[in-house]
């Protein structure tokens, strides 16, 4: 069994690989971007728990090294889309393409990227060729879903905190699950199998996102690797913002609408009296709270893969990783 950086620098040999080729496409301005995009970096945490997947059936890690690559394509695609609706100006440090290039680069590109997530996929020799085919198409088109409450909830009132847990399932915690899933019907383990490795994928999702959530308020600026209270000053619809404004009362609600809807605040003492409100409310403690439910709900899955625990140790170490970590 391949440990989780083993996977990872076998997968980015891979990725490596396929850039090169991709980069020999014309025109230029079209694949130029893709390949910009795919070179920024990242933990390649999708592909590698694939893998991971993959091998707790198949030791032949090579087989399902197509779809680990349809799943970082599809899933860098929507990082790209994602930075045009978000007119965000940085990606892991770097300018997004749409500063880079333009928005109509961006646009085409990421349409091709989506494209050639399916072209890697097409080359999967699986019995279960159509099953991971209907997986991947279902997961696709329920991250559009995703983003499109997302953009939703930035224009309503009324989102409450069981919308946004919806939302995140679909935007986030769907790929970590079709990821896994996938990895498993690559190699051919039995449906059961496959669909408890899916459960355990998109309950670990939940709590990823949560755990983001929680480190923009409450992270530390030199593990975090961006500045605090972002998510407080753009007032984003996250699970802390949505429970504060469930449970605010009286005075406390008010000084919380107050702080949201002004426009003369500046963003430091925004960030100042949101957290008070959050700490005076425990929200950090809830949010732990909630993200632990979703966390020992993957574990139970995990405990029931009828699997060798040495066969599936790494990935209650990365799950474990993924839950403790500061970045």
């Amino acid at each position: 069994m391949h440990n989780y950086k083993e996977l990872q620098s076998l997968f980015a040999a891979k990725l490596d690989g396929e850039i090169s080729q991709i980069n020999q496409r014309e025109p230029i301005y079209l694949y130029e971007p893709v390949v910009y995009t795919l070179k920024m970096g990242g933990k390649r945490l999708r592909p590698v728990l694939l893998l991971m997947a993959h091998e707790l059936f198949n030791d032949d890690i090579e087989k399902a090294l197509p779809v680990a690559m349809a799943i970082e394509m599809f899933h860098n695609f929507t990082l790209l889309h994602d930075d045009i609706m978000d007119n965000a100006d940085l990606r892991r440090n770097h300018p997004t393409i749409h500063v880079k290039y333009s928005s109509n680069t961006a646009i085409l590109s990421g349409d091709a990227m989506s494209i050639l997530s399916y072209e890697y996929l097409n080359r999967c020799k699986s019995q279960n060729f159509r099953e991971i085919f209907d997986v991947f198409t279902h997961t696709a088109l329920k991250i559009c879903e995703g983003q499109q409450y997302d953009m939703d909830f930035e224009r309503e009132d009324h989102t409450t905190v069981d919308d946004y847990l919806k939302m995140i399932g679909l935007k986030t915690a769907i790929l970590l699950a079709a990821s896994l899933k996938i990895g498993a019907l690559a190699a051919n383990a039995p449906k059961n199998e496959a669909d408890l490795l899916y459960e355990f994928g998109y309950n670990l999702g939940m709590a990823f996102q949560l755990r983001d959530d929680y480190l923009d308020s409450f992270g530390n600026t030199n593990t975090f690797g961006k500045n605090i209270g972002g998510d407080i000053v753009s007032n984003k619809k996250t699970f802390l913002l949505l429970t504060a404004m469930e449970l605010a009362k009286g005075e406390t609600k008010n000084t919380l609408k107050k702080a949201i809807s002004s426009a003369q605040i500046t963003p430091e003492n925004k960030i100042e009296q949101i957290l008070s409100i959050y700490n005076q409310l425990e929200i950090g403690r809830l949010t732990n709270e909630k993200m632990e439910e979703y966390y020992n709900k993957s574990l139970l899955c995990w405990e029931n893969l009828n699997v060798p625990n040495n066969k599936k140790q790494n990935l209650l170490l990365i799950a474990n990783k993924m839950m403790n970590r500061t970045n």
